[in-house]
């Protein structure tokens, strides 16, 4: 009886072994795509200056003003109505609680390198800067599908710049992107 509990045992824990080490192969990856990507001492202040302003974009007055503003006007933004704010709000919630929940540390806490602006907090995954330019990017989007293209490619430049600027893994970027993608379509179906 003691023979057949010992594989039983081994099965269960095969998959949560198997899903830890996909989880460190990711995070591996994630790692060394940042220090290829992000270039903080290596930027001109040319560059620092682009990239500040672009990342600035995706901070929650920026995203507030954007999905709000347009509702005090007439024509087609008027039109696309609440949907941009609810997006915005829907997703900045699901980031913040899975923030709290996950606790990855930001680079400059991993000590990969030190960032070159302020970190709004000390929780890396997932960014909610990109999270929130592309949500009213989406919400601006279905209403308005001539806005679509240069409006996702403006929120896939504020995620870029979390990662450029040092403040966000390239993971945490695409997560909170996908995040707002699905709230976007989420919200959009049950309208």
């Amino acid at each position: 009886m003691a023979t057949t509990s010992a594989p039983r045992g081994r099965w269960r824990r095969w998959p949560n072994e198997m899903a830890n080490s996909l989880l460190q192969r990711l995070d591996a990856r994630d790692r060394a795509l940042f220090v290829r990507w992000s270039t903080p001492h290596a930027l001109s202040w040319r560059a620092r200056t682009f990239w500040v302003a672009v990342t600035h974009l995706g901070s929650a007055w920026c995203t507030l003003i954007a999905a709000l503003v347009p509702q005090l006007g007439t024509g087609p933004l008027r039109d696309v109505g609440t949907l941009p704010f609810s997006v915005l709000v829907v997703s900045h919630l699901v980031i913040q609680g899975i923030k709290r929940t996950i606790g990855r540390p930001r680079p400059s806490r991993s000590h990969v390198h030190a960032s070159l602006i302020d970190e709004p907090d000390r929780f890396s995954f997932p960014s909610g800067h990109a999270a929130a330019a592309m949500a009213v990017a989406l919400g601006f989007a279905f209403g308005v599908p001539q806005l679509a293209a240069p409006l996702v490619m403006l929120a896939t430049l504020v995620g870029l710049s979390r990662v450029v600027l040092g403040v966000h893994f390239p993971g945490d970027v695409i997560a909170g992107q996908a995040i707002a993608f699905v709230t976007a379509v989420c919200t959009v179906l049950l309208r």
